[in-house]
């Protein structure tokens, strides 16, 4: 009798990262779609090669169940990320994507294990504000349609098994939004940005202020760019220069701390 096939491993990352990048960005996806949405990005912001995290329950992960909640996808990813936080790092999401990544960099911090040199959250509120947003009312009808023409965004078309295949997943990413709330801030020992954007209906920029609060003074830095809601989505020019200084001071003060006579 031949032994079982061993499990294949979770593709926790779309694609596996490079051995040698100075920097690492890990990318958190928008709720209801997979790592695949930043297919129109580069590999690298400035120094830091993009590193797309890939929640389960979609796309090549369509199998196994959903995560649940934001703390509960931050303990499954603080040990399937780990290996990879042997240099200087940061997170960056946008809407229901920037959450889920405060909520790692906060687990890590409470562990005692690396944190992220920068957090790059894009039209969110903070957690002592939230949870906040249009799309937690929604009915699920009313989610269909937006997921829809989100995926038109992307230059997709979706068909009907695929649009309930994805609300299945979208109701319970929005679920794990709205029971995300932070009594009072905790400030974590990273730069903050906070990014806005001069066109967004769904969360104006001067909602995200809070964001300063969990952060020493000095470690905020908040900054509104041109477009829309959706803009991220073909990496504009302005966003990648954003990421990418932000990285690159990553980089210098880690080698400036070691140079003094620190450990980075």
């Amino acid at each position: 009798m031949s032994s079982p096939t061993p499990a294949k491993p979770q593709r926790v990352l779309l694609r596996r990262p490079r051995a040698d990048p100075a920097a690492r960005l890990f990318c958190f996806p928008y709720s209801g779609v997979g790592a695949s949405m930043y297919n129109r990005w580069p590999a690298f912001a400035g120094p830091a090669e993009i590193c797309l995290v890939q929640p389960p329950g979609r796309e090549n992960r369509i199998k196994e169940p959903h995560y649940g909640t934001y703390e509960q996808l931050a303990e499954q990813l603080a040990d399937q990320l780990l290996p990879y936080f042997d240099r200087p790092f940061g997170f960056f999401g946008h809407c229901g994507g920037a959450l889920p990544g405060f909520a790692l960099a906060s687990l890590l911090w409470e562990r005692g294990l690396p944190t992220p040199d920068r957090l790059f959250l894009s039209s969110q509120v903070s957690p002592h504000d939230g949870p906040f947003g249009r799309f937690l009312e929604l009915t699920n009808a009313e989610l269909a349609n937006e997921l829809t023409a989100f995926v038109g965004k992307l230059g997709g078309n979706l068909s009907p098994d695929m649009i309930a295949m994805g609300l299945r997943v979208l109701r319970k990413d929005v679920d794990a939004n709205k029971a995300y709330h932070l009594d009072t801030p905790v400030k974590l020992p990273t730069t903050i940005h906070a990014i806005g954007w001069s066109d967004d209906v769904e969360i104006r920029p001067e909602q995200s202020t809070g964001w300063a609060e969990y952060t020493e003074p000095g470690r905020f830095r908040q900054v509104v760019l041109e477009g829309e809601h959706h803009a991220f989505l073909h990496a504009p020019p302005a966003l990648l220069d954003e990421l990418g200084s932000g990285m690159a001071a990553a980089v210098e003060g880690r080698h400036a701390f070691a140079g003094s006579g620190g450990v980075a």
